[in-house]
């Protein structure tokens, strides 16, 4: 059982005579940013759910600064009378996570090198 080291892309550059840079460019580059891409949405959408979360708690930032965890805790005085002060804020978190999510995914489908020429046929 062979253990490869590299991709088999990197060792067929290698072996064809691509210098390192040419390998890195040509790649390993193209193929390592759209799960960058990804990755960088979906830790930006647990970074906003996680604040949200702490400011409800009353972990996050301070009361003068406004923040839709606080909205959505502020909110919970006047669910019966008002209850789109909670909704408006907690619509506002799924809204920006979905479109966050829905971006990474359109760019990693844009930018993939594996899926370009699975797209023109659909």
């Amino acid at each position: 059982m062979t253990v490869y080291l590299y991709p088999v892309y990197v060792e067929a550059a290698r072996a064809a005579g691509a210098s390192s840079w040419r390998t890195v460019t040509r790649h390993v580059l193209p193929n390592a940013v759209p799960p960058l891409i990804v990755m960088a949405s979906i830790n930006a959408a647990i970074a906003i759910t996680a604040e949200a979360g702490l400011s409800f708690l009353g972990l996050g930032v301070q009361p003068p600064t406004p923040t839709w965890g606080t909205v959505i805790s502020d909110g919970r005085d006047f669910v019966r009378t008002n209850p789109w002060i909670c909704m408006s804020a907690g619509a506002a978190i799924m809204v920006t996570v979905m479109a966050l999510n829905l971006l990474g995914d359109a760019l990693r489908d844009l930018l993939d090198p594996s899926l370009r020429g699975a797209l023109r046929n659909v």
